[in-house]
């Protein structure tokens, strides 16, 4: 393996010394370390994939089928208020993980290219460089990159880890200043359904945004969060039509498809907007008990406006942070999984029960 493709080792790999001292609590470990989603599958999800017979010998289409391609454009204009998108410039994933882990590689990218990430960002992105043999340039301003030939440019609002969300006119900028440079722009929106509409969280495909003009614009979803779904796989890309087809035509050849009866399971989860939103009130509700638990226990609470997670420092090493919260039985992310930036720094998921999380904040408070 050459040096551009060696990829770093996996992150989580290095918690299991803290792992250990959390589980070892005598009321069990409080694991708020991975956005992995713990609520129930919402019912109308699991009973449409019910609904498909179990003969299905075929091979689903790569594609996906024209009910679930327009669930998506319908959902993109109620949910997020993106207009004009056609129903052709959709295509199935399989999770949005794999998307991001390999759209370098899709595009046809290859050594000596750049691809621009976040200065704090989830490791993916970085990954799917190294796996195309890219170069990567991490920084929060698209001017910080300067000019020369950035050929990805990767957005996340609201971001994973920081939950911080840019604005509409943060993210016009950005695209302006990529088409000037015939530069991509991959926007991983799988949080925006978890923001309050006053939090300014739009698409990258949002006419205050693109004009109005998906034109070398791409939006990356994911229905593991809004929709419990992880165990699923269930995303999907969407935005410049001449993209869309040049993914489609290697994920054909590669033989990624998203099965059948997840297809089906899409199309529910697309089309009922009132579990997105009880899934969003839970998120909300734990973020803020768990903010107020780590306030207390001496933390500054950082960015953190929407999404899953609480971006937080003690002032600290975040190894530190970690180990002192292990000692309470409660384990986070260290903050440098996510870029040098994150040096001193938690991420804190609020992916735990109702339960799990009152007991997190139990232990947090300071003794009487």
């Amino acid at each position: 393996m050459t040096e551009a493709r060696r990829l770093p080792d996996f992150p989580w790999d290095s918690l299991t010394d803290a792992k250990a001292r959390a589980a070892a609590h005598p009321g069990g470990i409080v694991d708020l370390s991975v956005g992995t989603p713990v609520d129930e599958v919402p019912t109308v999800i699991t009973s449409a994939a019910a609904s498909q017979p179990a003969q299905a010998p075929g091979y689903p289409a790569t594609w996906g089928t024209p009910e679930l391609r327009s669930a998506v454009t319908d959902a993109m204009h109620r949910r997020y208020e993106v207009s004009g998108l056609d129903p052709d410039a959709v295509l199935p994933t399989i999770g949005s993980k794999e998307m991001v882990a390999w759209l370098p590689t899709l595009l046809g990218l290859r050594p000596g290219d750049v691809v621009g990430v976040p200065e704090l960002a989830y490791p993916t992105y970085e990954v799917g460089a190294r796996l195309a043999g890219a170069d990567v340039i991490r920084a929060d301003s698209t001017f910080a990159l300067g000019p020369g030939p950035v050929r990805l440019l990767w957005l996340n609002s609201p971001s994973n880890p920081t939950g911080r969300v840019l604005p509409a006119e943060h993210l016009r900028k950005v695209v302006d200043w990529a088409r000037e440079r015939g530069t991509i722009v991959a926007s991983d929106e799988c949080y925006l359904a978890l923001s309050d509409p006053g939090d300014g969280a739009v698409s990258v495909l949002h006419e205050s945004v693109s004009g109005g003009d998906p034109t070398g614009l791409l939006a990356v979803h994911s229905l593991s969060k809004s929709s419990n779904l992880a165990g699923y796989r269930a995303g999907y890309v969407t935005g410049d039509p001449a993209l869309v087809a040049q993914l489609l035509e290697v994920r054909k050849h590669a033989g990624m498809i998203v099965p059948r009866p997840v297809q089906t399971a899409m199309v529910a989860a697309l089309t009922d907007d009132d579990h997105v939103h009880r899934q969003w009130q839970r998120y909300r509700s734990r973020r803020e008990r768990l903010r107020a638990a780590l306030v207390g226990f001496g933390l500054k609470i950082e960015h953190s406006e929407a999404g899953l997670y609480l971006w937080a420092t003690a002032g600290e090493q975040c190894r530190l942070t970690v180990g002192r919260l292990a000692e309470h039985g409660v384990l986070v992310a260290p903050g440098e999984f996510y870029g040098p930036a994150g040096a001193e720094h938690v991420r804190v998921a609020a992916t735990a029960t109702d339960e799990r999380i009152d007991e997190a904040v139990r232990r947090l408070q300071p003794p009487e």
